[in-house]
């Protein structure tokens, strides 16, 4: 579900950041802000981050949401500049820190939170299932399954996961790219698809190891609906459009 930019809810859960083994903060009292529609950022409370990992850069900014001060990240020989804004003023991110995710390990209780906070309005479900499903692109059939899995994440289109079994992989080209999803973890391969003379780049992806609530899509592939043509039992879907292409 999208949110409407500038939102701010608390977060219930326990949000921790560190910067290697160095704990930067601790805090039961993060705030879900959604700079943009998509998904939630975290703002940590300035009483949360523990002292030493910030130095003011002394340019005071306003942005936003509200009068703020970038501060470089530190932590030993280690300097990431601009990597952290402390909000001012009396508005609703008042006395909170927005820390650049890159730099830093979150934890959202005991568990690895990857690319940007899990938003909680949405649900994602990975299953199995039986429904006729081929992906073509250029005239080329690129996978062709009776068993797939179906992933359901609210607000973008049904993915679907596909046995390497009933991929032709003689129209894929493996590349180093690896993509971050809070709800799925972190992808174990990506492939660009070549169309006669076109390669169009990344269009597929796998996870060997994904998070526990999705384990039925281990070692499948996908395809971007977006930019690929999929028939589910017959019916030719039409391309979605979202923020992935």
């Amino acid at each position: 579900m999208a949110a409407e930019p500038g939102r701010v809810e608390p977060a219930p859960r326990r949000v921790r950041g560190y910067l290697g083994d160095a704990l930067v903060f601790d805090t039961t009292a993060a705030r879900y802000v959604w700079e943009v529609p998509y998904y939630p950022q975290y703002y940590i409370p300035v009483a949360d981050v523990r002292a030493g990992f910030l130095r003011d850069e002394g340019r005071p900014q306003r942005v936003q949401f509200g009068p703020s001060r970038p501060h470089s990240l530190i932590a030993g020989d280690r300097v990431y500049e601009s990597a952290a804004r402390v909000f001012d003023g009396d508005g609703p991110v008042a006395g909170t820190v927005r820390f650049d995710w890159g730099p830093l390990r979150w934890f959202e209780e005991d568990e690895p939170v990857y690319g940007h906070p899990r938003s909680p309005y949405v649900r994602v479900d990975a299953l199995r299932s039986h429904r006729h499903v081929r992906v073509e692109l250029g005239g080329a059939v690129l996978a062709d399954t009776m068993t797939p899995v179906l992933l359901f994440e609210t607000g973008l289109p049904t993915r679907y996961y596909i046995d390497p079994t009933d991929i032709a992989f003689e129209h894929l080209e493996a590349t180093p790219t690896r993509t971050l999803c809070p709800y799925k973890g972190v992808t174990s391969g990506c492939w660009s698809v070549r169309a006669g003379d076109t390669v169009n780049p990344d269009l597929a992806w796998t996870y060997h190891y994904p998070l526990p609530a999705v384990a039925a899509i281990a070692g499948l592939v996908a395809f971007y609906n977006e930019k690929v043509d999929v028939v589910v039992d017959g019916v030719a879907l039409g391309r979605p459009r979202t923020h992935f292409g």
